[in-house]
This record gives C-alpha cells, sequence and structure tokens, in this order.
C-alpha cells in the first residue's frame, strides 16, 4: 500500500516535472478564481482598467496627443502593459517559492518548480491581455499599425524576465528579512510608476534626467519597444543589451540567493508570524 515512486530514466523524470509544473502553471492562473478564463479575464479588466485611468489622466494634464508620431492610445498601452507585465512578474515570482510553504513540502514539487510556473503564468496572462485589448481596439475603435510587431514583442519578454530576475532576488532575501523585503518591493514598485518612462519619451529628456532613469531595466525595455513599435521614432537614449545583461546577472545572484536559502530555511523562521 505504502510504496515510493521511483522513475526508471530521465525521461519519465522529466515528464512527470512537466505535468507537476503545468498543474502548478494552471493553478496560478486562476488566481483564486474557480478557472483559469476568469483569471485571465480579471487580468484583461485590470489592465483596460490602468489604461483607462491613464487616458482620463493625460486628458487631465492636457496631453491629447502622443508625444510620438503615432496613436494617442496605442502610446499609452505600449508603456502600461510592459509596466504590468514586468511588476506582476516581480510580484509573483517575489512570493511564489517560499521553501517552507507546505506545498513545497511535498516531492515532487520544489521551489524551482513553484517559481518557473509562477513567472509562466505571468507572462501567459499579459500575453492574452494585450492580446484581446488590441484586437478590440483595433476592430472597434480604429485600425493600428505595429511596424516590428516581433521585435515589440521581445522587449516585452525581456521586460517579464527582468522582472523575474528582481523578484527572484527578492524572494531568496524574504526568508531573512520577511518584514523589510516586501516593503522594499512596494518602494520599487511604486517607484517604477515614475521611474519606468511609460508616461514620456526618453528621447526628450535632458542628460540629466536621463542619469535618474538610466539603472532602471523597465526604463529601457519600454523605450526601446517604442522603437519597434513606432515607426518614427529611434531611441537614442536606451540600450537594448543593458537589460538583458543586468537581468543575468540579477538571475544568477537570485538562483545562488534561493540555492543557500533553500538549504539553511526551517519552518521554525516562521513561527508566531
Amino acid at each position: 500500500m505504502f510504496q515510493t515512486k521511483v522513475h526508471r530514466n530521465k525521461t519519465s523524470s522529466l515528464f512527470s516535472l512537466l505535468a507537476v509544473m503545468y498543474h502548478t502553471i494552471v493553478y496560478n492562473l486562476r488566481g483564486g478564481h474557480r478557472n483559469a478564463v476568469v483569471g485571465i479575464l480579471y487580468e484583461i479588466a485590470r489592465g483596460m482598467t490602468l489604461v483607462l485611468v491613464f487616458f482620463a489622466m493625460f486628458q487631465l494634464v492636457g496631453l491629447r496627443t502622443s508625444p510620438l508620431r503615432g496613436d494617442y492610445l496605442l502610446f499609452i498601452m505600449s508603456g502600461v502593459f510592459i509596466y504590468m507585465t514586468h511588476i506582476t512578474a516581480v510580484s509573483t515570482v517575489t512570493r511564489a517559492g517560499n521553501p517552507t510553504s507546505s506545498m513545497n513540502l511535498h516531492s515532487p514539487m520544489n521551489t524551482i518548480v513553484a517559481i518557473v510556473a509562477a513567472a509562466m503564468a505571468v507572462l501567459y496572462r499579459q500575453f492574452w491581455t494585450i492580446f484581446v485589448v488590441l484586437t478590440v481596439y483595433h476592430l472597434a475603435y480604429q485600425p493600428i499599425t505595429i511596424q516590428m510587431p516581433i521585435q515589440a514583442m521581445g522587449m516585452l519578454i525581456i521586460a517579464w524576465f527582468s522582472g523575474c530576475a528582481v523578484g527572484l532576488l527578492f524572494l531568496a532575501l524574504t526568508p531573512w528579512a520577511p518584514n523589510i523585503v516586501p516593503l522594499i518591493m512596494q518602494i520599487y514598485i511604486r517607484a517604477n510608476m515614475i521611474a519606468s518612462g511609460k508616461m514620456f519619451v526618453a528621447n526628450t529628456l535632458p542628460a540629466t534626467m536621463i542619469a535618474i532613469f538610466d539603472w532602471n531595466p523597465l526604463f529601457h525595455a519600454i523605450d526601446q519597444a517604442r522603437g519597434f513599435i513606432f515607426l518614427h521614432y529611434t531611441p537614442m537614449m536606451t540600450s537594448l543589451t543593458y537589460p538583458i545583461y543586468l537581468s543575468l546577472v540579477l538571475l544568477v545572484i537570485g538562483l545562488m540567493g534561493e540555492f543557500y536559502t533553500r538549504q539553511h530555511a526551517s519552518i521554525s523562521w516562521f513561527a508566531g508570524r
């Protein structure tokens, strides 16, 4: 009756791991709802609400035309959706892989599966959110043209990847400072409301202002994405490779920290919390 399941070869182990990852992704997609579709619809509503909020805010401050030669709402959406993808990846990955959580204490589940599943669920939700919103806008309001859609999608993936790397770093630090790291994460997310550059064009900023935002990989991702979306815009102040290299460095540091934390984690750390 009591048997230990042993995989006879690496192929069966791989398929078993992929099955666990698939079910974990579906679990993350539900987001507290009964099925994954409702979770995705909620994310679409959230994205559309944020776009409408920024549209109304720009109307109130008198910015009624796009700073670039192109569609006004597409300019807003290009910043909002990449920003949402990044910060959602940060917050989701940060909460994904607590090594002492009840789910991660049962084999074959582990923190790496939880982290990868959470990250993939974020990318899946954001992809469908962007696809649905842009399709509705294109069919119901006015046609839009994205000059280099593949490259623009690549910048979305870079923003997602950088968010996962930052979230993994926060995840590794959380057990050591459980009250401080969430506060730092919230400061990072709130700072990116301005520091991401989603509300302005990097080419129009003076050099003194560029130095304030240049550290942020999301700032580079949004500006480079607009270079691929709009025909008459060429990013001059941002780099395509900087967010990639920075994300790889943060990913390595985060993996090292997560591995070290997992080796020393104890349920007693969270006693009384």
